[in-house]
């Protein structure tokens, strides 16, 4: 399996541009041209709507982390160092994030692998 990221759908600006849908379709173009092999999905509400655009971070035996804050429009580069970041970590367990620049500062969580 591989890693996934899971963009909320029903983050969106005020008056109704589904920024996380939008986020997800362009990520999905981005990581294959930056060769990471991480699948892209979007899912209904992850419960953060307070602070959009929120999404996960999940892998096969790999710890989990939720985000939330992300801003499509200057955080893509910074989800693609995350999500390399990810792919590379033991377990993955994020020690050092400075590579993954603003999004490090949007973790809420982190749930240890099963």
């Amino acid at each position: 399996m591989k890693d996934r990221v899971t963009i909320c759908d029903t983050c969106a600006e005020p008056g109704g541009s589904a920024l996380g849908a939008d986020w997800a379709m362009a990520l999905t173009k981005a990581a294959q041209e930056y060769g990471l092999e991480v699948e892209i999905v979007t899912c209904s509400c992850l419960n953060m709507c307070q602070s959009p655009v929120a999404f996960a971070l999940q892998g096969a035996h790999k710890a989990t982390y939720l985000f939330s804050g992300a801003d499509p429009a200057q955080d893509t580069q910074d989800m693609l160092d995350l999500v390399k970041l990810y792919a590379d970590a033991p377990e993955g367990w994020i020690t050092e994030a400075e590579a993954a620049g603003r999004l490090r500062l949007c973790l809420q969580g982190r749930v240890p692998r099963l």
